[in-house]
């Protein structure tokens, strides 16, 4: 997907949308403030279930509304259409987004995951990258494993053209693989993570380097017109990720019942691959950023003219939450 075809998926979007919404939350006469929830993002799941982004609103003019994001790609979706005042990507996918127009910053990050790595069925061929040449990959484009694939192939000096990278989303290329429709994918959890207790499967490729963090990330128009609104989502954030830290079974609960799976998945998603005790993106999150960045342009997601580094600092602002966070 080069930045063209990115931009025509996300406009659709966006073309049913008048211009004074997007950004502003209105929607039919009364404000309404739109969050999306993602199993790879388990605060979310926690919000949800609990109602406390709703207790946060509960004196303003605003309502609550959710909708579900099944990849960065989807996520980054809702925020180029103004559908969602806050979405939650990986953070290479934000960076994209930005770089190609969509008006978000990255406020908070839910959580630093190893939630992507290379899988294929035991009884393959497939053991390493390099047996990957030939070989049809599903991966979902413009999320963090895609990007994730990318590297790996550039570890094994292969490229995307050495391979057939079969665009799905993340539960579809979960399915594509067990049905053996591809060779190998390029798994999210907590998909991943039911292959991988419950089938022969093996995670051939793991690089917890190569996995980007977990950002949500706030429309501009949220940030400028309605801060107040900014800081009820991020104190019910900020409740919702102490509250997983300190109930971690409680909270393996509700992964598992969200997302349908079992309970020996969602705690190997959460308690092994979930990192949630650096919530304010700052200088460690830039610089991984600015290490991955140049494959944005190189694999045509960005186009060339864009200067990635002040994408980047445009991007991350710690300040949108270091009040509420510090406290």
């Amino acid at each position: 997907m080069n930045r063209r075809a990115f931009l025509g998926a996300t406009g659709a979007a966006a073309a049913s949308l008048t211009a004074g919404c997007i950004g502003s939350g209105i929607v039919g006469g009364s404000r309404t403030v739109t969050l999306d929830y993602a199993y790879y993002n388990p605060v979310s799941l926690v919000l949800r279930e609990k109602g406390w982004v709703g207790e946060e609103f509960e004196d303003s003019d605003a309502s609550v509304e959710w909708v579900l994001s099944l990849g960065s790609n989807q996520a980054n979706q809702y925020s180029q259409s103004g559908e969602a005042q806050a979405a939650s990507t990986a953070g290479i996918a934000a960076l994209m987004a930005r770089s190609n127009g969509v008006p978000i910053r990255t406020g908070y990050i839910y959580s630093r995951p190893e939630w992507t790595a290379l899988v294929a069925k035991s009884s393959s061929d497939i053991s390493e990258v390099a047996d990957l040449e030939g070989k049809s990959v599903a991966a979902t484009l413009g999320t963090d494993p895609h990007f994730f694939l990318l590297q790996a192939l550039d570890t094994a000096g292969l490229s995307e053209s050495d391979v057939d990278i079969v665009d799905l989303q993340h539960p579809e290329g979960q399915d594509a693989l067990l049905q053996d429709e591809v060779d190998a994918w390029a798994g999210l959890d907590p998909h991943m993570a039911e292959l991988q207790l419950e089938h022969d499967v093996e995670l051939f490729f793991r690089r917890p380097e190569f996995n980007t963090n977990g950002t949500l990330n706030f429309l501009e128009g949220f940030l400028q017109n309605h801060p107040e609104d900014v800081n009820r989502v991020l104190r019910a954030y900020e409740r919702g990720r102490e509250w997983a830290i300190e109930n971690p079974e409680e909270t393996v609960s509700i992964l598992a019942s969200a997302s349908e799976m079992s309970k020996p998945v969602a705690r190997k998603v959460f308690t092994d691959r979930t990192d949630l005790s650096a919530p304010i993106p700052g200088d460690q999150h830039r610089s991984l950023l600015s290490d991955l960045a140049p494959i944005l342009q190189e694999k045509g997601f960005v186009d060339s003219s864009v200067d990635l580094q002040a994408a980047i600092d445009e991007l991350v602002r710690p300040s949108i939450s270091e009040s509420v966070v510090n406290g």
